[in-house]
């Protein structure tokens, strides 16, 4: 059966751009690149034409986020699993397609709301060098693995599972969780590929879609970088360096430019399936 590979690429809506181009690029080391629309810029990781795409409309939370599946014919099983599955899924058009330079692209919605996206043959732009926006001493942790994790806000965690399970996640709860307001939130983690998870819910309420993005690089000293960029530009951390308790990832959280979090990550381990 069709299962999505990866967390290819997120959509944010945004209020500043100019805050945005200078946060992603001199603190996290990103690529913008500009195409002259005006509306909207684009964020490189890799080789891919873009990871995550800026739109400025104002809202300043998740747009939408896109996974990855192999070929045609798994999109095509992939809108009929679905479908069968009780969900209303629509194949978009080749404008739409090209908009997001995927060559095929399906749209629905998951359970918390949050605007979801099938995709296969993104564009990738291997004749362009990847020039990050500030010095690096590797890359972002990419590849088979995606672009990173998100956590969203999810108000029945049953029902989000078993649709993250129709894409062909896996996962479960993994600890328990104190929360400042005296709740006890019981995250739920989902993965696809070798990356720990890709998606997690079940942190109780939240204001906006999304509660945090975490990317990672594949060297520490980078890492050590977008700290020392962080506390330069007194940018504010909501957690500090730490390990977790599950993927073992070295990692900080700080505000962007939206208000919600970025998590700059190092070191975590892989998928139940892959460890040792």
């Amino acid at each position: 059966m069709s299962a999505v590979s990866e967390l290819g690429y997120l959509g944010l809506s945004v209020s500043n751009l100019d805050a945005w181009r200078a946060y992603a690029s001199e603190v996290a080391g990103m690529e913008v690149v500009d195409e002259g629309e005006g509306d909207r810029i684009y964020l490189r990781m890799d080789l891919w034409h873009h990871r995550i795409a800026l739109h400025a409309d104002g809202n300043d939370d998740l747009a939408y986020m896109g996974w990855r599946v192999g070929d045609p014919v798994e999109f095509e099983e992939m809108i009929e699993k679905l479908t069968s599955g009780g969900i209303e899924v629509r194949v978009a058009s080749d404008v739409e397609a090209r908009e997001r330079r995927v060559l095929g692209l399906a749209k629905l919605v998951d359970p918390g709301g949050n605007p979801t996206e099938i995709f296969y043959g993104p564009q990738v732009d291997a004749h362009k060098p990847f020039h990050p926006g500030r010095a690096m001493f590797g890359k972002f942790l990419t590849g088979s693995e995606g672009l990173g994790h998100c956590i969203l806000r999810q108000d029945d965690v049953e029902a989000a599972a078993k649709f993250y399970g129709l894409l062909g996640l896996r996962g479960s709860v993994e600890y328990h969780l104190q929360l400042p307001n005296g709740m006890v939130a019981t995250p739920y983690f989902m993965h696809c590929n070798d990356r720990q998870h890709s998606v997690a819910f079940g942190l109780g309420p939240m204001e906006k879609r999304i509660n945090h993005l975490m990317f990672e690089y594949t060297e520490l000293d980078d890492l050590g970088l977008a700290h020392d960029n962080v506390r330069a530009r007194k940018i504010e951390v909501a957690l500090q360096l730490g390990k977790h308790a599950n993927d073992k990832a070295l990692t900080f959280y700080c505000a962007n430019p939206s208000g919600w979090l970025w998590e700059f990550g190092w070191g975590a381990r892989k998928a139940p399936a892959q460890q040792e």
